[in-house]
């Protein structure tokens, strides 16, 4: 599963090693819509894949980027927001170092990109968050738990790592855990759902 080294265009050639990639949208992120927490605003997905969950959210009235290292999976993401005729925008860049989207994003997605950085990583990646954001945005985390690591299956950390890696400029207003939607895996991994707002 995910490292912080992976080659992630030959992981998104062959889709047996992206079981995370279901082509449904996020029931996690579903159901933060649904409670109207977050309404449709300028939203980011990080490491979105080929694009499934920023299309979900064009089409839900989000002014909706995804962003992701891979090209393959990029390339696939356009090809998907063409076909559902979703005003969807795609940009292949790491989220450690992120382009000048211009104005802010209220909204910032994440279904296991955090995860997958290395420990030495995350404070430039909250950096980074806090760069594309403003004051009372949205970070909603989905990663991997730590108190029930597969093999196969997702990286994981614990709610302690969460708390310390984002609790000095975000405000955590609730961490939840879940089961992860995924695709040929034997057990559907435990995860983290954390939403947070920038102070």
């Amino acid at each position: 599963m995910p490292t912080p080294d992976r080659d992630w265009n030959e992981t998104y050639r062959d889709p047996q090693t992206a079981p995370w990639d279901t082509g449904r949208p996020s029931a996690q992120l579903r159901l933060l819509l649904e409670s109207g927490v977050v309404k449709p605003c300028r939203a980011l997905d990080l490491g979105c894949g080929t694009g499934t969950n920023v299309i979900f959210l064009a089409q839900q009235g989000f002014e909706a980027t995804g962003v992701d290292l891979s090209e393959v999976a990029v390339q696939r993401a356009v090809e998907k927001a063409r076909v559902a005729n979703a005003n969807a925008n795609f940009v292949c860049a790491s989220v450690l170092a992120l382009p000048d989207f211009g104005e802010p994003f209220e909204f910032v997605f994440d279904r296991g990109c955090f995860h997958t950085l290395a420990k030495d990583q995350r404070s430039a990646f909250v950096g980074q968050v806090l760069r594309v954001t403003r004051p009372g945005s949205a970070y909603f985390l989905l990663c991997g738990n730590a108190k029930e690591p597969l093999d196969p299956g997702p990286p994981t950390v614990s709610e302690e790592e969460i708390r310390a890696t984002f609790s000095r400029d975000l405000d955590i207003e609730w961490i939840r855990e879940f089961r992860f939607d995924t695709a040929g895996l034997p057990k559907a991994p435990l995860g983290y759902a954390a939403l947070m707002r920038r102070r």
